[in-house]
């Protein structure tokens, strides 16, 4: 239960979540690569899971969702989706919109942070 309750406070206290394999500076596959160059040519504030170092989370955290891959992205609390569905929500201009809205781009450069 105690990881279901890290997974829990850790989407509901950051306002931009992205579980992902490896690290923003080095992802470690292709998907988590895409989403992280989104939210940084976004400029977005997140903080980030590294799912192959927090085994627990990997292995919950599809449960929790009811989505089985990574990367996942949260926005403000609600499972956004993996890569295609990021992907096609920059396409379509609204991904941004989400972001402005909850007011997380920031004016340099997309910043990140980890979450253990």
């Amino acid at each position: 239960m105690y990881i279901l309750d890290k997974i829990k406070s850790q989407i509901t206290n950051n306002t931009v979540v992205l579980y992902m394999k490896g690290s923003p500076e080095i992802p470690l596959c292709g998907f988590s690569a895409k989403v992280v160059n989104i939210l940084q040519s976004l400029k977005v504030k997140f903080a980030y899971v590294n799912v192959l170092e927090n085994i627990q989370i990997r292995k919950m955290l599809p449960q929790y969702a009811d989505w089985p891959t990574f990367p996942q992205l949260y926005i403000n609390g609600e499972l956004i989706g993996g890569c295609d569905i990021v992907t096609e929500l920059y396409d379509n201009k609204s991904l941004l919109k989400k972001f402005e809205k909850i007011n997380c781009v920031e004016q340099e450069s997309s910043t990140f942070y980890a979450l253990k």
